[in-house]
């Protein structure tokens, strides 16, 4: 009778050692300070950036977040298509973030790569869009490959297409053959 009294005191013991083992918090789940913050969240945002009825980019944001009654939108993982007068597209950029203000500029910021239709390839980790302007720009160091031709430095000023590109400062170069458009 004791062997059985001693099996269900260990028995016991067990059961309240494992009750025990509960007691534990859940583990916490990560929130955005932005969500609990914003007027409105939307997710699979599309916006239309348009100046005088012409279609100049189409934004995509995984995630956007509306702030000052609309008029800035925060948004994570974002996708601009560019245009060209014509309407074709011009080149795409993609980051990790960026803010959208409804008065017609847009920043992006983390990771910002721009392809051009042709190929080239622009990459920095921040980039400014003026959408009356239609202009891409950074203050930010950059890098921009293509066609043979690589080039580094601090700070552009650019259609999105790169077209029409003005370096600040070139930190390093290696040069191709030069493209003269009309000729």
């Amino acid at each position: 009778m004791r062997a059985r009294g001693v099996f269900l005191a260990c028995v016991s013991a067990l059961v309240a050692l494992a009750a025990c083992g509960g007691d534990k918090e859940p583990a916490a789940v990560r929130t955005s300070a932005l969500a609990d913050s914003a007027d409105q969240v939307m997710f699979g945002a599309r916006a239309i950036l348009t100046d005088q009825g012409l279609m100049r980019a189409e934004l995509f944001g995984d995630t956007a977040f509306f702030f000052d009654d609309n008029t800035r939108i925060e948004m994570r993982v974002v996708k601009t298509n560019f245009f060209t007068t014509e309407g074709a597209k011009s080149a795409v950029l993609t980051s990790k973030e960026g803010t959208y203000r409804t008065q017609g500029n847009m920043e992006a910021r983390g990771d910002v790569v721009v392809v051009s239709t042709d190929g080239r390839r622009l990459t920095t980790p921040q980039l400014k869009y003026d959408q009356v302007r239609n202009e891409i720009s950074s203050d930010s160091a950059f890098q921009l490959t293509g066609q043979g031709q690589s080039v580094a430095g601090v700070g552009f000023v650019s259609d999105p297409n790169m077209n029409n590109i003005r370096i600040l400062k070139t930190t390093s170069g290696v040069g191709g053959a030069v493209r003269i458009p009309g000729q």
